[in-house]
């Protein structure tokens, strides 16, 4: 059957369909006019998406095409005179429903075993479709064949369901419908309950949440999928055809089938553009697309707003609430299909709320309007009965009915706040109902602060969540330290954060740190005076709402101070000590800055951040300790970590004389950027080489620190630094701190800490020997030409452009200068630095290395070569371009390169 009629008219007008008549009997099949039809089609179709098309109009208009296409060469090739043979499009074509490069899922359906004759001709057909640069997903089944596929796998079965006959016996596809039909295989109720189970996998492949930096539109939380799955199930137990059809059946209100509607139209125009703008079928929103999508939306940069997170918010806005609609019709079904049968009456839990079936509902439909604090408290009694499995869907709709009532005079009753800190202060379930708070509005709705950052993105790589997901995962990780059974992830915290005397005060704390993100000014400083507001508010005294107000003034200082600074330098310990206060404020702030890193992104959290901020947490407990006073001298340091490390090289057996024999050629400085552990086990590898050995590396394979330490023992060369990390960056290493310091003896005492590609430690033994014998290669030919960068950009940081920033500074550390180097984060980028310090004849003596996503943000403290610090300017300005023509030569760069 022709489906012409169905065409969009500047689709029709844009093909010959002419040419597509069927050929004279015995006629050879030429490709080329359908191969060209199909062009004219897609291109008028990427017109009429560009001009501001309906989504629906184009998906279904490409599926129209596609049946005209394949009707025609069906007929061409006289399959429509074969055995009883049935051309049917299944899944999402056979919906209707075809983006631009999605695959065309056909089953070819027979009556009876086919003769040679029909299956040469079939192989034909598929072989033809191909030819023409059609994308096909097909089988050839017989009735029977299909009927056991289906009863064996309920994806099949659910592609059967969207069966629609193209061509071929009427009775052969009604008679497959029936018999793949519910009153067959997967009755409502099995099918309801392997789909759940296969929405439950899915959402667990995407990490439970649609708020990541590149969702998946089809398939991921909230996407097409959900639609799809309200609909199958739909289709299943209530024999409907179509959505809409819901609204007849009491399970959606007409608003909640227009908010579906217009969700799903969003998300097909979303999909639309992805196909067109990657000229294949992509379903994920990558970084390649976001930006360009944004502007074919219409979207524009504001201040403050990008135009791309302009658009990607209402996206996750738009997923959010097809994720509700989900939850609640599958609730419903749940109701409808699962638990039909159970007759227990409602228990009763208090004048307003009841448990029922197992869920949660109101005990009349007036009790939000009658008592609004019920809107809160709703929540308070999931927390209070854990039995319970979730809110019934007539409850949910009644909350998002009465969402208006939450008001300003709502939110300054005082019954109300103290509901809001009672959700705070439960045992169990903060996190969840929360979650359940902002899915619902609810929470958008009491704290309109919080209502403007959901589903707001940074378009960046170091925040791989939304504003308003990464807030609640900050909260969730500090409940989690606090709850016993996770106490193996962070035995440290676990341990602290039971000598927190009120909790609520931390969790105040994680919710507000970001939330004044994406206004004007510093978003710390507005948080903190709007944290202090709300606490005084909702009855914190003084002392608890200046300690909120504090930690999100300063949640990021203990990250950027452990990460930028060098935290062996006593008096960066001692500024940090000064700004912290008291102890109180430091075991609250440590306990935030892990919960913080760690909810931004997982791959940002690695072994070596734990230990630099544990490092510093225990630096600034003694600076405390001792009093703000009396700082922390450096005599008294060095003294402690010799005595230290003496007292571990005696129980190996090494002999007193001899370390200090040693340590005579090593200046303070290694002293005090060193801890024991590292003295010891650097003293031990020299004295076991013996008087003058050559070049010595030596690695641990896990050290105290959280990585894989390489120390090298070699003569003083120039430019060692630059020979190094260039070798590491070869071995696929990133380097996440370097201590360069020059003994006595004219041996260079050099530590390098690396993790792998992952983030972690190098564990592998044969791995471990490569990259020791490799450095000790290149520092036994010193003149041998260094090794190039093989690496390439990652393809998503190729999208963010960070202008390069050089910084020198003559007041930090004594006896050298300091560089600040912040650029786009690169393979090979401190292999380039090093060697832009060897053209311009300079010496590194320490380096900070700092990744914020895309961003890197390095240290050097830098000398000339008779290792003094450097002042003049014009050598200064001299050293910043070689600096900048090293990062040009970097593959990839040109993109990303600097703004001057």
């Amino acid at each position: 059957m022709s489906a012409l009629h169905l065409l969009p008219s500047v689709i029709y007008q844009a093909v010959d369909w002419r040419v597509l008549e069927r050929p004279q009997a015995g006629a050879e099949l030429s490709v080329a006019p359908y191969r060209e039809a199909l062009k004219a089609a897609d291109q008028a179709l990427e017109q009429a998406f560009r001009a501001g098309e309906d989504a629906a109009v184009l998906v279904h208009g490409r599926a129209a095409v596609m049946d005209h296409l394949l009707n025609s060469a069906w007929r061409a090739l006289g399959l429509d005179s074969a055995c009883p043979l049935a051309l049917i499009a299944v899944g999402g074509y056979g919906r209707g429903e075809l983006h631009p490069h999605s695959d065309i899922d056909l089953m070819l359906a027979l009556g009876a075993e086919p003769g040679p004759e029909a299956e040469q001709r079939i192989e034909r057909f598929v072989t033809f479709l191909w030819d023409i640069g059609v994308k096909v997903g097909h089988s050839v089944r017989t009735l029977t064949e299909c009927v056991a596929e289906a009863r064996r796998d309920v994806s099949v079965a659910t592609n059967l369901m969207e069966a629609r006959l193209l061509s071929g016996p009427v009775a052969l596809y009604c008679q497959l419908r029936e018999s793949t039909g519910p009153d067959h295989i997967w009755p409502s109720a099995e099918f309801f309950r392997a789909k759940l189970e296969e929405q439950q996998a899915r959402y667990g492949k995407f990490g439970d949440t649609a708020y990541k930096l590149e969702p998946n539109v089809k398939e991921g939380p909230g996407g097409l999928r959900d639609i799809q799955m309200v609909g199958w199930v739909a289709k299943r137990h209530l024999r409907v055809t179509r959505l809409c059809e819901l609204v007849d059946h009491g399970f959606l209100s007409e608003e909640e089938y227009r908010t579906l509607v217009d969700g799903q139209n969003f998300l097909w125009r979303v999909r639309f553009a992805l196909h067109t703008l990657a000229r294949r079928s992509e379903e994920r929103l990558l970084f390649d697309h976001q930006v360009a999508v944004a502007a074919l939306f219409g979207y524009r940069d504001q201040d403050h707003n990008l135009a791309v997170e302009q658009f990607m918010q209402r996206y996750y806005r738009t997923v959010m609430e097809l994720e509700r609609l989900n939850e609640m019709l599958l609730q419903l079904y749940q109701e409808a299909i699962l638990f039909t049968h159970e007759q227990a009456p409602p228990q009763p839990i208090n004048r307003r709320f009841q448990a029922h079936k197992g869920f949660l509902e109101v005990t009349h439909d007036t009790v939000f309007r009658r008592h609004p604090s019920a809107l809160l408290e709703l929540f308070l009694i999931l927390q209070q009965h854990p039995q319970l499995k979730g809110v019934r869907a007539a409850t949910i709709r009644l909350v998002r009915k009465h969402r208006h009532l939450i008001d300003e005079a709502f939110r300054s009753d005082l019954r109300n706040r103290a509901l809001f800190m009672e959700i705070l202060r439960q045992p169990a379930g903060i996190t969840h109902e929360l979650r359940r708070m902002n899915r619902y509005g609810v929470l958008a709705a009491y704290w309109p602060a919080f209502g403007r950052i959901v589903g707001r993105m940074q378009y960046d790589l170091f925040h791989v969540y939304t504003v308003d997901e990464h807030i609640l995962l900050v909260l969730r990780n500090l409940r989690r330290m606090a709850v016993e059974r996770h106490a193996r992830e962070l035995p440290f915290c676990s341990s602290l954060i039971r000598n927190i005397p009120k909790l609520e005060t931390l969790y105040l704390a994680a919710l507000f740190h970001d939330i004044a993100k994406g206004r004007r000014g510093d978003h710390s400083k507005l948080g903190a005076e709007e944290a202090e507001r709300f606490c005084r508010a909702h009855g914190l005294s003084d002392y608890d709402s200046h300690l909120v107000a504090w930690l999100v003034r300063h949640h990021l200082l203990m990250s950027m101070t452990a990460q930028r600074k060098d935290i062996s330098a006593p008096e960066v310990v001692n500024a940090f000590a000064r700004t912290v206060g008291s102890q109180q404020r430091l075991n609250h702030l440590y306990l935030l800055t892990i919960a913080d890193i760690r909810g931004t992104n997982p791959e940002l959290w690695t072994s070596w951040k734990h230990t630099l901020l544990l490092e510093l947490y225990h630096a600034a407990t003694r600076a405390l300790r001792r009093g703000l006073h009396n700082p922390l001298l450096e005599g008294e340091i060095i003294a402690e970590v010799k005595r230290n490390a003496l007292q571990i090289l005696a129980r190996e057996g090494t002999e007193r004389s001899a370390c200090e024999g040693l340590w005579q050629i090593f200046n303070d400085d290694y002293f005090l950027r060193h801890t024991a552990d590292e003295v010891a086990a650097h003293s031990r590898a020299i004295l076991a080489a013996g008087p003058e050995p050559g070049p010595l590396v030596a690695i641990r394979r896990r050290s105290s620190r959280g990585g894989t330490e390489i120390f090298v023992y070699a003569p003083a060369r120039n430019y060692i630094f630059a020979r190094i990390t260039a070798v590491l960056t070869g071995l696929a290493l990133n380097i996440q701190d370097a201590r360069i310091i020059t003994a006595a003896n004219d041996y260079t005492l050099d530590t390098f800490m690396v993790l792998d590609e992952e983030g972690r430690a190098v564990e592998d033994t044969y791995r471990l020997e490569e990259i020791r014998a490799t450095i000790a290669r290149v520092l036994e030919h010193p003149d041998a030409p260094l090794p190039g960068v093989s690496r390439r950009l990652s393809r998503r940081k190729r999208h963010f452009d960070v202008a390069t920033e050089i910084h020198f500074d003559n007041a930090g550390r004594r006896g050298t200068t300091q560089m600040e180097l912040i650029t786009a984060d690169h393979p090979g980028l401190l292999s380039q630095v090093g060697q832009a310090f060897m053209d311009s004849a300079v010496l590194v003596h320490n380096a900070r290395i700092a990744t914020i996503g895309a961003r890197a943000e390095d240290i050097f403290y830098i000398t000339d070569l008779a290792h003094r610090p450097i002042t003049d300017p014009g050598r200064l300005a001299r050293i910043r371009d070689t600096v900048l023509e090293r990062l040009a030569d970097l593959p990839d760069r040109e993109a990303s390169l600097p703004r001057q």
